[in-house]
């Protein structure tokens, strides 16, 4: 990548490219959805399906063509900005041309957000044993996509810009689900969604040949795609559709949050390369993987599990739960006081951190699974940026913070758990009213059936020796 001057790709292998996609789109009627990550692979394989398709004629151009974009909602803001552009001037050359091509952005649904979950449900910040971030984030909005696409039309073709001499795994995993006879492939878990992989056979050096020898269809200026990789000193995060695509890592284009890695490369390079407005994301990153640490992950982490249970080792310890909702609370903070910080330096000063529905995501999950009676979210908002904004109105009336310091000096004097009771109230609160309350029996019983032990009493009893 350092060296422009690069001997030119022959025309007769382009050629010959051109025309092996465009006999594959001509083969049948199943339309193509395009992963677009907006790396040199993705890109590459984008252009050459561009320039050979545009030479068939407009009666042969009849299947429809999506490019689809994974936005994670944390992606780095940098990569966002150049995606957003690049999927804008997709749609407006393919419009002006008539080109049956369109470009979409795919983002996981509000109740499943990153912050959603780390914030709301208190999932720890994802690691290499308990990377709940890919499917969530990444391989639930694209198969969503391409699932309606086969609802719509029965199959569809994926075309993904991966190539083989990225790694044997790859090379291995792209000939396993191989169509004998067929430049094709079956996806590894999508029904009637079959994979074509048109620049399988490339090596980086072609890659970036390429690139920088034809220009880009819609307009992009393919040297900025060298820069944005210099500045990052980068690898492309591919458009992950299955768990046989590696997920992003060592200094990869990536989610800004991400803590899989011990070191954020990538953003540590566009900061030291004239991007100092990233300075506060990369320190909220590092604050994140210092919860992953040994001696911080019991301090910031709840004792129990999701499901109320307490996981014991057989040392005697105990496997940690979700962030306590005190940690929570912190980094919604922290996050808020970043957004503000990266706001005042970032130049596009109209993006956000977190969204308002996130926001209400998070305080619903914290007042129907927490008990909050307080309702910290938007207490912690204006607090933080000094805003006033309308939150959703509960359709139930909300036990209140006083409510919630009598209900606990109560229980106290009884010797009663406080937190299982305010959990039956808010139970019976929440089904108040309806028709039909035939879960109310098993919901109680279920929260009747949680370990309300205090985490003293935990220690204490598995400290003791068994018999």
């Amino acid at each position: 990548m350092d060296n422009l001057t690069r001997a030119p790709l022959e025309r007769a292998f382009l050629d010959s490219r051109y025309e092996h996609i465009r006999k594959v789109y001509l083969s049948d009627r199943r339309p193509w959805v395009i992963g677009y990550s907006g790396g040199k692979d993705s890109t590459t394989a984008l252009q050459m399906i561009w320039y050979a398709l545009s030479t068939l004629s407009p009666k042969d151009l009849s299947k429809p063509i999506y490019v689809i974009s994974s936005d994670t909602l944390v992606e780095t803001p940098k990569i966002v900005d150049y995606i957003d552009s690049s999927l804008e001037r997709m749609n407006t050359a393919a419009e002006r041309l008539g080109f049956p091509l369109s470009a979409h952005k795919v983002q996981p649904e509000k109740e499943n957000t990153f912050w959603v979950n780390l914030l709301g449900r208190g999932y720890p910040t994802p690691s290499k044993r308990f990377r709940w971030c890919t499917d969530r984030l990444k391989i639930e909005p694209a198969n969503r996509f391409i699932l309606d696409k086969v609802a719509e039309f029965g199959e569809v073709v994926v075309v993904l810009g991966v190539r083989k001499s990225e790694s044997a795994t790859r090379a291995q995993v792209m000939n396993l689900h191989r169509i004998k006879g067929s430049t094709l492939s079956r996806h590894s878990t999508l029904p009637n969604a079959f994979v074509f992989t048109p620049i399988e056979d490339f090596d980086t050096h072609d890659v970036w040949t390429y690139l920088l020898q034809v220009p880009s269809p819609w307009g992009n200026n393919n040297r900025d795609l060298v820069t944005l990789y210099r500045n990052a000193q980068a690898g492309e995060c591919p458009l992950v559709v299955d768990k046989t695509t590696p997920s992003c890592g060592n200094s990869r284009f990536g989610c800004w949050v991400c803590t899989v890695v011990t070191k954020d490369s990538s953003m540590e390079a566009m900061i030291e390369n004239g991007e100092e407005w990233m300075e506060p994301l990369l320190q909220f990153r590092e604050l994140l993987a210092s919860t992953q640490d040994p001696l911080v992950k019991l301090q910031v982490r709840d004792f129990k599990r999701r499901n109320g249970q307490v996981m014991l080792k057989p040392d005697g310890g105990y496997v940690p739960g979700p962030y306590k909702l005190s940690t929570r609370k912190d980094l919604l903070r922290k996050l808020l006081q970043t957004e503000i910080l990266v706001r005042k330096e970032r130049p596009n000063r109209d993006e956000r951190l977190i969204a308002k529905d996130e926001l209400e995501q998070i305080r619903r999950i914290w007042r129907s699974e927490e008990q909050d009676w307080e309702d910290s979210v938007p207490k912690i908002y204006k607090e933080v940026t000094g805003e006033d904004i309308e939150w959703a109105a509960d359709e139930q009336p909300a036990f209140s913070a006083e409510e919630r310091n009598l209900l606990d000096t109560i229980c106290v004097n009884n010797e009663v758990p406080s937190p299982m009771v305010a959990k039956l109230l808010d139970i019976e609160r929440e089904l108040h009213g309806m028709s039909r309350r035939s879960a109310v029996h098993q919901r109680l019983s279920a929260v009747f059936d949680e370990d309300w032990r205090t985490e003293k009493e935990v220690k204490a009893a598995s400290s003791q020796p068994t018999i």
